[in-house]
């Protein structure tokens, strides 16, 4: 019953654009039982807000890695832009799961970094690596790489979707591959 609680706030989220409309009874309503029902998984917005979070990091991280294993292990390079292609669907095509999983728009400060942002950035590190083990040059080293080119897809999508734009498919593989070349020498 988690997982559909959690299904159904992620419809709801989608829908309504951010978290800040998304109510236990709006959640119960969508998944057609009583708001009680929903006490048993989360002890009350707060929780199930962070429930979502958790549910979309994972579901990030997951796409992630099924993309960078969906292409052949000595394609080193394909891996870093599978995974980037990855995210930025994720993040283009699910904007307010995007938000909701960087804490963008809380209103809250953070005192560190959303895990999700660690994950994807050492995610994206490992995968410099390994071009770089596989005797790729880099112009930076991996973790500056990784961090430039996850802050440029990520600014991208940000601004994108502040002027409410989208890029086809192409036009996102077309950056990610110009972008991933002024890293790779």
């Amino acid at each position: 019953m988690r997982v559909e609680i959690l299904d159904a706030a992620g419809r709801l989220l989608s829908g309504l654009g951010g978290e800040d409309g998304l109510t236990i009874r709006g959640v119960a309503r969508a998944v057609g039982i009583a708001p009680a029902s929903i006490y048993h998984h989360f002890t009350d917005r707060t929780a199930l807000v962070q429930g979502l979070m958790d549910h979309e990091h994972a579901r990030l991280r997951s796409l992630m890695r099924e993309a960078d294993e969906g292409v052949p292990p000595e394609d080193v390079a394909g891996r870093v832009h599978a995974q980037l292609y990855a995210y930025c669907d994720f993040a283009t095509d699910n904007p307010a799961h995007h938000r909701l999983v960087l804490g963008n728009g809380s209103g809250e400060p953070r005192s560190a970094a959303p895990p999700v942002l660690i994950d994807v950035v050492e995610a994206l590190t490992a995968a410099f690596d390994r071009c770089e083990a596989a005797g790729h040059t880099l112009r930076l080293p991996s973790d500056r790489a990784a961090v430039m080119v996850f802050v440029a897809v990520y600014g991208r999508v940000a601004l994108l979707h502040s002027i409410q734009r989208g890029l086809t498919p192409e036009e996102r593989r077309s950056f990610i591959d110009e972008l991933v070349s002024l890293v790779l020498a």
